[in-house]
């Protein structure tokens, strides 16, 4: 009893200081009001010294217009003055989270208290299971009503509401069905599917993106939510198709694309996962229909404007692609013939367009991307056919020849049809590396697979030669196409190197392969970061490298290091294989410390975070997986010691980090580290926060989340309404000064 009562002691609390704040937010409000009424007066007296300027004489009109003049001067020096650099691309991400973090923490530590308390009235018996789903339908329902009232004033607020409560719709059907058993796998299909209609309805209604794209994720994980483990391929993907079909049609009105790339993703891990599951024949009209439907989503604009964006490309790329990768996959795993027949059919498609494009005598940019797709899904048809190793070495021959063919007699079809061959050697290639799982036994260098990976690479370097040479000045146009194939050279050599070693360490342990592999790809990007200049690589392809090479550092540190460990302890690799993994820090500590390598890097503010958070996680696991193996005989122990250190080492380490952070950003007058130390402290604040919550019982810790969830939806709601008093009072004082 006592425990209830101070629950709602603390909501009277959270009311009061709500109601107070309400109050304040009606007085800025009426604040604003007046201040409107004295800037309307001004206007009026404007309005009538405008009409007695209309009967002033001519002369004296005149003479006021050349004394304006120089305002006229002024605004045009205005107009001609630089424009402000352009912003990161990341920032209006931080923008949207900055704006709306509190409303997405406070849904979803709301939901974690509700659930929370759910359980803890499960566990004392207050409620049955059939009120435990009602409950759950009931919050949902609420946080969805919400969300609509509030909609007109704060649209994006009331969006991430409703979707939280469609969330929780979703997730109750759930574990009714799961759980709880209370209705049948097809009553809960036809409950999900209602919350999808009725979510895809508001989203229409609303007019709201954000809610649309929750719809869709909950449309597509639905069939995994009521899942009974087995497999009912013909239901799932008719529901799926229905769908996608839906997808299509609010594409086609609301020209949401993101609504189709969310749908397109998901309906090829299904279809892939079918695929590598259990291959038959009814996949290939599920992946017919499929192709159609996102076929003509990416020609959507193509159809009204007749035009072709970079997203529609990259989808009709995608689209054609990975489904021949899918038909020909399970044709070939059925043992069936011919395998030529999807790329051809693709092709006539294709075709079909190429035709019309050329009929009309327009020989833009959609012309080329239909010509492309054609030739290169009947030459893939080709490839097919006839065996991989020699086509793969001669279009790659090939494609060097028709570039120093271009470079010798400056004909640009010599270029054009480089571009178009060189996707096909890409192609080819890949299916030569497939190989590798195949065959067992092979030597090390000398053997087929890797013989033809040397042609294509030696090939690739000529190429990249070629056209360093060939680059024409004041053609920028073509800078795109050349990083673009600098980018996937790049990745074929690698890829034809990575393959050769893990091929030959497969008999490793997976923790070993993943070492190796990253260790060999944290080196690789490190001599084409110190080779960037002999190279000529592109400035922003050397941010990327370094971006990517942060991230792997990261990973090496944290995940492969972890994996090792684990295995070391299980006496499957020595502790000297272990140590292997150190040498990433030769490169890191190399780039870290000639800032010279990174010049372009430190442009934006994402890379101090991005070097930051890298260093901070080598650091904390290179301490911990040593600690762990220093202190540790089996993997029966290694538990407490984790918690020993996470619990006493981790924040010291972090503080010291973080000191270190703060001196750098004073010595050097760096704010971005200044930030970043701060943050860190903050984490360690919050993670002793958390932990301590981990130890209060049940009550308490329903009693924390609950509170802590309303607060911030409260806290989060009072923001968006000053945000929106505060721009009111600037744009009429803006409006009084102009007057």
């Amino acid at each position: 009893m006592s425990e209830i009562l101070l629950v709602l002691f603390i909501i009277a609390i959270i009311f009061f200081i709500f109601n107070h704040l309400n109050n304040k937010i009606r007085r800025l409000e009426k604040e604003v009001s007046d201040l409107t009424t004295k800037i309307n007066q001004p206007q009026q007296d404007r309005e009538i010294q405008i009409l007695q300027h209309e009967q002033k004489p001519v002369e004296e009109i005149k003479t006021q217009n050349t004394a304006q003049q120089p305002d006229v001067h002024e605004k045009i020096l205005a107009d001609n003055r630089p424009s402000p650099p352009q912003k990161d691309w990341l920032e209006p991400v931080f923008d949207f989270l900055k704006q709306n973090i509190l409303t997405i923490v406070g849904i979803f530590t709301l939901v974690l208290g509700l659930g929370y308390f759910v359980k803890y009235a499960i566990d004392k018996n207050w409620i049955g299971e059939t009120s435990r789903a009602g409950i759950g339908f009931v919050a949902g329902t609420g946080i969805m009503l919400l969300g609509h009232f509030l909609r007109k004033n704060y649209a994006v607020f009331a969006s991430i509401i409703t979707g939280g409560g469609i969330s929780v719709l979703y997730f109750t059907t759930t574990i009714g069905f799961q759980e709880y058993h209370l209705f049948t796998q097809n009553t809960a299909f036809v409950i999900t599917t209602l919350i999808t209609i009725v979510s895809i309805a508001l989203a229409h209604y609303y007019k709201s993106e954000i809610l649309i794209i929750f719809a869709m994720l909950g449309g597509f994980l639905a069939p995994l939510m009521i899942s009974t483990g087995q497999s009912n391929y013909l239901f799932l993907f008719t529901y799926l198709t229905l769908l996608n079909i839906g997808m299509l049609a609010t594409s086609f009105l609301k020209h949401w694309k993101s609504v189709g790339w969310t749908a397109y993703i998901f309906t090829s891990m299904y279809l892939f996962y079918w695929t590598s599951e259990k291959p038959e024949l009814l996949s290939i009209v599920f992946y017919i229909i499929s192709y159609i439907i996102f076929y003509i989503f990416a020609l959507q604009d193509y159809i009204k404007k007749n035009t072709l964006s970079t997203s529609d490309t990259l989808m009709l790329v995608l689209i054609n692609f990975s489904s021949i990768i899918g038909l020909v996959y399970t044709f070939k795993t059925l043992s069936y013939e011919p395998v030529i027949i999807f790329p051809l059919v693709f092709a006539a498609g294709n075709g079909v367009l190429l035709l019309r494009e050329y009929g009309k005598k327009s020989f833009g940019f959609s012309y080329s991307i239909f010509a492309a797709l054609t030739i290169s899904l009947v030459t893939v048809a080709v490839a097919f056919q006839f065996k991989t190793h020699l086509i793969t070495s001669v279009w790659a021959i090939e494609a060097s020849l028709l570039v120093y063919f271009w470079k010798k007699s400056g004909h640009p079809i010599f270029k054009t049809c480089f571009y178009v061959l060189f996707p096909l050697v890409i192609i080819a290639q890949m299916m030569t590396w497939t190989e590798y799982f195949h065959k067992e036994h092979m030597g090390i260098i000398f053997n087929p697979v890797f013989l033809t990976s040397l042609v294509t690479v030696s090939t690739t370097v000529l190429n990249l030669f070629l056209l360093k040479k060939t680059s024409e000045p004041g053609k920028k146009d073509d800078h795109f196409f050349e990083n673009v194939f600098a980018v996937v050279s790049y990745g074929v050599i690698y890829i034809a190197l990575l393959l050769e070693i893990i091929y030959h360490i497969s008999d490793m342990p997976w923790a070993a392969m993943l070492s190796i592999g990253l260790l060999f790809s944290i080196y690789y990007l490190f001599i084409l970061i110190l080779l960037r200049k002999k190279l000529d690589i592109d400035g922003r392809i050397q941010t990327g490298l370094i971006y990517l090479f942060v991230i792997l550092i990261a990973f090496n540190s944290s995940l492969a290091a972890s994996e090792v460990v684990t295995v070391v302890l299980r006496k499957q690799l020595t502790f000297g294989f272990y140590t292997i993994h150190l040498l990433q820090w030769i490169p890191f500590v190399y780039i870290l410390w000639n800032a010279a390598v990174m010049k372009d890097f430190y442009k934006t503010k994402t890379s101090y975070l991005a070097i930051s958070v890298s260093l901070v996680i080598g650091i904390s696991y290179g301490f911990y997986n040593t600690y762990i193996l220093s202190s540790s005989t089996d993997i029966s122990s290694i538990y407490k010691i984790k918690e020993h250190f996470t619990i006493l080492y981790l924040p010291i380490i972090w503080t010291v980090l973080a000191s270190i952070f703060i001196y750098v950003s004073l010595k050097k007058n760096i704010p971005e580290y200044s930030r970043i130390g701060f943050i860190l402290i903050g984490i360690m604040v919050l993670k002793l926060y958390s932990y301590d919550v981990w130890q209060m019982d049940n009550i308490s810790r329903i009693t924390a989340f609950i509170i802590l969830g309303v607060i911030l939806l409260l806290s989060s709601f009072t923001f968006q309404r000053l945000k929106n008093i505060i721009k009111n009072m600037v744009d009429k004082k803006e409006e009084e000064k102009k007057n």
